[in-house]
């Protein structure tokens, strides 16, 4: 019974991690900044206590090396940071991010990565649905974060923390207060619960309404960023399940048409743009990212080799962040594309060094994707579905990263952590195997 109560503790730890990293913003918005850095501290905590008390399997042939590197990479960049103090503050945070990651990666079995993980997403999708309902119907306005005096002044759109428009037919913001980012967590929340449907692991009526409930609220938030990645996750989807149906030596015409398929559909975007951007309600200018891009670029090339110094989250206060990505009095705390943010703070080095991370991670999942695994991640459900989630998710993220940095910090960095060391240790199980 301890061991049950002790595992009962650990899941539910693990679905509180979950709901705060993808759901960061709530706690922001509820409780200010200092609430939320004291939520964030105990959770940090938490999963290094954990850690400690569990002592998982640290062995280095089962970590990603490449991930060293980056960490390593970011914090050796203190050393020529044009920004010490907001550097340390950031290599800080993508130190604790990490750590909170590999609690989930190294104490959690794959099927209660899975459990938490959807658990926290109904919770997220549930809340932002009342919370949306509750402004639309007796509220009837829109809502500003709490603790925040806005007074005085014109408050933009993208301050609010909902705009009360549900029933409008949104967009909507939800709990997170972002339509992007609640769009593309209803994305996660789709694939979670379409692999927990398939594998047969949670009740069909159960399965198909939080299922059906995901494809609502994506569809309300409206975000053309999640369009985008959401058809990159069926593309990767249908060469997935083709390749399956191939031995490993007649996949060929699977990874040609793979290629093709990512030229045609990079022009096919880049030609529907204008007509995507209008169906969407967006600007031409993607909603001010091409002077971002812009502005980003001329400043990486002042320090092309290694950048500025990691900061993650940019610091508006010291230059060169200070008026660097401002639009409708909007001060904007990232590229909006995480490969630029990558090289204006570590550089060409650094986009090396994190290529190697993602490409690594992406090789892995694809192969634990379409070849049957001896052991491991689909030792208890239907191979069809509980090996594709890895590659489905990485896929999902690396969408999302051309249009949004959060791949590097918060829920996408955590993600991508736990994608690369569960994917690792499988792949090291699997050398073992005779």
């Amino acid at each position: 019974m301890p061991a049950v109560q002790s595992r009962f503790v650990v899941r539910t730890f693990a679905t509180l991690v979950f709901f705060s990293a993808l759901a960061g913003q709530f706690w922001r918005s509820l409780f200010g900044w200092w609430g939320y850095g004291a939520i964030a501290l105990v959770i940090v905590a938490g999963g290094i206590v954990a850690l400690v008390k569990l002592k998982p399997d640290w062995m280095w042939p089962r970590f990603p090396k490449s991930l060293i590197g980056f960490l390593g990479l970011a914090t050796l960049s203190l050393a020529w940071s044009f920004y010490l103090g907001a550097s340390l503050i950031g290599v800080t945070l993508q130190w604790a991010t990490t750590a909170t990651a590999l609690f989930l990666a190294l104490c959690l079995t794959w099927p209660e990565l899975l459990r938490t993980l959807a658990a926290a997403l109904r919770w997220i999708l549930a809340l932002s649905l009342a919370f949306e309902l509750i402004v639309a119907v007796f509220v009837r306005q829109a809502v500003l974060p709490f603790w925040v005096d806005y007074s005085g002044q014109d408050v933009p759109q993208s301050f609010y923390w909902s705009r009360g428009i549900l029933l409008q037919g949104g967009p909507i913001e939800g709990i997170v207060a972002n339509r992007n980012l609640l769009g593309f967590v209803a994305l996660i929340a789709v694939i979670v619960f379409a692999v927990q449907l398939a594998a047969g692991t949670v009740r069909r009526g159960a399965a198909w309404a939080w299922l059906g409930t995901a494809v609502l609220v994506l569809l309300l938030t409206r975000s053309a960023t999640v369009v985008f990645a959401a058809a990159a996750v069926d593309l990767a989807l249908l060469f997935a399940l083709w390749a399956r149906r191939r031995s490993p030596e007649g996949r060929r015409p699977v990874y040609l048409a793979a290629a093709a398929s990512v030229v045609v559909g990079g022009a096919g975007v880049v030609a529907l743009t204008p007509w995507l951007l209008t169906l969407l309600g967006k600007s031409a200018d993607l909603t001010g990212r091409l002077d971002i891009w812009r502005s980003v670029t001329e400043l990486a090339v002042e320090r092309p080799v290694f950048g500025w110094g990691w900061v993650s989250y940019w610091a508006p206060w010291v230059e060169p962040f200070q008026g660097l990505a401002v639009r409708r009095g909007v001060t904007y705390l990232q590229a909006h594309n995480a490969w630029l943010d990558v090289w204006l703070q570590l550089g060409i080095l650094g986009l090396i060094v994190f290529a190697a991370l993602v490409l690594s991670t992406l090789w892995r999942c694809w192969f634990l994707a379409v070849d049957r695994p001896r052991r491991g991640l689909a030792d208890t459900e239907p191979f069809a579905a509980s090996a594709l989630l890895p590659l489905l998710l990485l896929v999902a993220l690396l969408a999302q990263s051309l249009a949004e940095s959060r791949i590097l910090i918060e829920s996408g960095w955590l993600l991508l952590v736990v994608l690369a060391v569960t994917t690792k240790r499988q792949q090291a199980t699997n050398a073992r195997m005779p």
